[in-house]
């Protein structure tokens, strides 16, 4: 057992006071355990060895489909395809709260997440790795605490910097070591999807201050963050929206690709990997 944050929870699964509680871990916390949250190509990791899958089931729902258990080496991680096994959930119809719930409930020791991104920055190409250090959130109406309808004083979360500094820089290191094309920092604008952006609204947030977009960082990190869950997030640039000299008969960029290229998705499937290994073995 392991104690995670004060709240409780009603049948619906809204928080209403902060009482200690606990959730029932399975032992998979004896070892080192690194959760991946993103496509399901990235249950293809070299070296991978799956061992389990399970159904997990959270006060808040469903999660996003089964959690994938494996090893790489010595190195323990845990899987969750974020829109689904088939890519069926929409990014802003996503059950993030139960997603974060679920890889607590399994005691994951951190959380890496991985986004398909547009860029707004003329300098980064498709197929650049973006290790984002700041998010913008323009999501609405998408279930973003675990602490609604506290009927106690709610202390603000601090969310200043929203990703784990020491995941990020493991993540540097083996993007660097693997040779691939990285960016070190960025600023992540998370939209509220299905939709892309229009043109105006992508020259909005090139003002305020955003180099890549995608739809998924959000609430996911701030839900890690609040069951005090270690979160980075790795983005692989699929598109490149043009908008430097963009006039109406311009298009401003194309879909995103949920992969990329082949050798882009061989890279950070590479990358990720020797991360895990990395993580396991300075935590041992």
């Amino acid at each position: 057992m392991k104690h995670i944050f004060k709240a409780s929870f009603t049948n619906n699964g809204r928080c209403n006071t902060r009482m200690n509680i606990t959730i029932a871990s399975d032992n998979h916390s004896m070892n080192d355990l690194t959760a991946i949250i993103g496509g399901s190509a990235l249950s293809q990791l070299p070296g991978l060895h799956i061992k389990e899958r399970r159904v997990v089931r959270t006060p808040f729902g469903e999660p996003s489909g089964v959690l994938i258990f494996g090893q790489i080496g010595e190195a323990a991680v845990v899987f969750l395809a974020r829109n689904g096994y088939g890519r069926t959930i929409l990014p802003h119809l996503i059950n993030y709260r139960a997603n974060i719930w679920a890889m607590r409930s399994v005691d994951v020791d951190r959380i890496i997440a991985v986004s398909s991104v547009s860029s707004l920055d003329s300098v980064s190409g498709t197929g650049t790795l973006v290790i984002p250090d700041q998010i913008i959130d323009y999501t609405t109406g998408r279930d973003s605490t675990f602490y609604d309808n506290s009927e106690h004083e709610i202390i603000p979360l601090d969310f200043t910097n929203p990703f784990d500094e020491t995941i990020r820089h493991a993540l540097l290191e083996a993007a660097q070591l693997h040779g691939v094309a990285v960016a070190a920092s960025g600023t992540y604008a998370c939209t509220q999807g299905p939709r892309l952006q229009t043109a105006a609204e992508m020259q909005r947030s090139l003002r305020d201050g955003a180099h890549i977009v995608g739809q998924t960082v959000m609430p996911e990190a701030v839900l890690a963050r609040e069951l005090e869950i270690p979160y980075a997030m790795l983005a692989l640039i699929t598109n490149r929206s043009q908008m430097a000299g963009i006039t109406p008969q311009q298009p401003f960029g194309r879909p995103p690709t949920h992969t990329g290229s082949p050798k882009a998705l061989t890279d950070l499937q590479g990358v990720l990997a020797h991360t895990v290994r990395h993580m396991t073995v300075i935590n041992s």
